[in-house]
């Protein structure tokens, strides 16, 4: 029995002893990261989306709040502004009033294009008759002073011869008789003229008219022309407004989940001032930092495996989507080495596909493969940083 004890004791001396040598040699011999490696750790970070308002308004709608899940194209806020909307009220009514005068214009034009034409052919017409009466007039009366010379001329050649009582006294009395009856012709000639002279003048008074009231028509067709014009000006008016109203709802840009929610109902919310901020699952990457010797050996798109502490057997695939051309947190520059590759560089990796596990904010560690080889499968074979 004494003698199991002791084989037993000599055991776990034993055990104790390699144990012990084997983290001594550990601590000796730490794992190496292959040369075609390289190693950081970060935080995941992403591109956040900031949901901005573009117009003042009142907060009177939040339909998200921290870490609530979005989908693109869905109402996220919605902000009341009384005088946007009373600004299209004014407008509308100023539509409605210039509609209705519009209406009634047209009706005035409608009727007026068919009686405008129409009186002044009227107008035109009866103005070449009253012309012709007067020229016609005019024409009988020389013709009847002519007559009427003639008469005069007959009267006192026959009441001469009269006097000589070379004519009988019947022959002296029809020569006065007819120098008489031709004289009234003459003046019922004129006193017609006159009356066909004022007949032509108010003949031209109304073909005046019936231009002015042409006239009036042309006018009557600009009017409604510029009526309209101004109906579209105040319809585009009434667009800027109701595009402005419509700003005035917030809709997620992206299919994700609210980061923060940073405004309040019931808040006024100056113009360009964000209402909550937005993160889509895509836009998420690991940013790890690495020194300047292993930052110039880095490229675009090199293969790369991001490791959470949650999960150090789940690699997740990325690849290299930006090298910073600054380093950071870090002193002024110097141009010693050895000072030079102290500074941190960051480094963008990014999954290949979306992944539910990753999370802003969360730590995490990223390998890169310069090759494309060689990527661990688990954080055990890699070196602990």
């Amino acid at each position: 029995m004494q003698s199991l004890k002791r084989y037993g004791l000599g055991v776990a001396l034993l055990l104790l002893v390699a144990v012990a040598a084997g983290m001594i040699y550990l601590k000796l011999h730490p794992k190496e990261l292959p040369a075609n490696l390289i190693e950081g750790t970060g935080h995941i970070d992403g591109d956040l989306v900031r949901l901005n308002t573009k117009y003042p308004g009142r907060l009177v709608e939040l339909k998200v709040d921290d870490g609530i899940p979005v989908k693109k194209g869905q109402l996220v806020a919605r902000l009341s502004s009384p005088e946007y909307e009373a600004k299209r009220r004014a407008i509308q009514a100023q539509i409605d009033a210039k509609e209705k005068e519009l209406a009634a214009k047209e009706t005035e034009l409608r009727i007026a294009q068919v009686n405008t034409p129409q009186l002044l052919r009227r107008a035109q017409s009866l103005t070449a008759i009253r012309k012709a009466q007067v020229a016609e007039l005019q024409r009988q009366i020389d013709a009847q002073k002519d007559l009427v010379e003639q008469d005069r001329r007959d009267l006192q050649r026959i009441e001469n011869l009269f006097r000589k009582n070379l004519v009988q006294k019947e022959r002296y009395e029809q020569a006065q008789l007819k120098y008489k009856i031709d004289r009234q012709q003459l003046a019922a000639l004129e006193a017609k003229k006159i009356q066909a002279d004022e007949q032509l003048r108010i003949a031209q008074s109304r073909l005046i008219d019936a231009q002015a009231a042409q006239k009036k028509l042309d006018a009557l067709r600009e009017g409604i022309a510029a009526f309209r014009k101004g109906i579209a000006a105040l319809e585009a008016q009434k667009q800027e407004i109701e595009a402005m109203l419509a700003e005035m709802s917030l809709y997620s840009p992206l299919s994700g989940y609210t980061v923060e929610k940073i405004a309040n109902i019931g808040e006024v919310i100056g113009a360009g001032m964000p209402v909550a901020t937005l993160i889509a699952p895509e836009s998420l990457y690991l940013k790890i930092y690495v020194d300047t010797l292993e930052n110039g050996r880095i490229k675009l798109h090199d293969k790369a495996e991001i490791f959470l502490d949650a999960r150090p057997d789940r690699p997740i695939p990325a690849e290299v989507v930006r090298i910073a051309q600054k380093a950071e947190f870090t002193p002024k520059e110097v141009n010693v080495r050895s000072d030079r590759i102290q500074r941190v560089f960051a480094v963008h990796l990014k999954p290949l596909h979306p992944d539910p596990l990753l999370k802003l904010g969360l730590p995490a560690i990223g390998v890169v493969s310069l090759d494309g080889k060689g990527l661990p499968k688990s954080l055990n074979e890699i070196p602990v940083l």
